[in-house]
């Protein structure tokens, strides 16, 4: 499949701006945005709750242009958990999604998992992995505090 044109992101230079630029371009529906905040390389990976694995740019693009084409995705993400090293960040977030059915709006939540790596561009993402939620998960809302010993 051949690669899909990506422009750079006009975000700042961390996996937390790139992350807040991901989910900004959701609420609006802008796919070049989007796209800006994925690596321009032929193994990103995407995965949707019960979709199948979508391998390179182009077949991220579409699958995002497929889901603009019926509206924004009203997603916010919380419970961001992060393990950080040079070159690569993980985070585990919990999102709420707003969902638009017949008898009013609903609240539905997904376990994502983001994976950014440092690339000659900046920070870019490389792996959105996301899997249904628990309505506990709906709770979570406010992370503990950590206290380190």
């Amino acid at each position: 499949m051949p690669k899909a044109k990506l422009r750079a992101a006009t975000v700042g230079g961390s996996a937390d701006d790139i992350e807040s630029a991901f989910y900004q371009a959701l609420r609006q529906g802008d796919i070049d945005k989007l796209m800006a905040c994925w690596a321009d390389e032929d193994e990103v990976v995407c995965v949707h709750p019960g979709g199948p694995r979508l391998v390179g740019t182009g077949a991220i693009r579409a699958a995002f242009e497929s889901m603009f084409a019926n509206g924004t995705i009203q997603v916010h993400e919380h419970s961001v958990r992060k393990i950080e090293s040079l070159t690569s960040v993980v985070h585990n977030v919990v999102e709420r999604v707003e969902l638009l059915l017949p008898d009013g709006p609903k609240h539905a939540s997904v376990v994502a998992t983001n994976v950014y790596h440092r690339t000659p561009q900046g920070w870019r993402m490389v792996a959105h992995h996301a899997s249904p939620g628990t309505p506990e998960a709906l709770q979570e809302g406010q992370d503990a505090p950590q206290v380190l010993h």
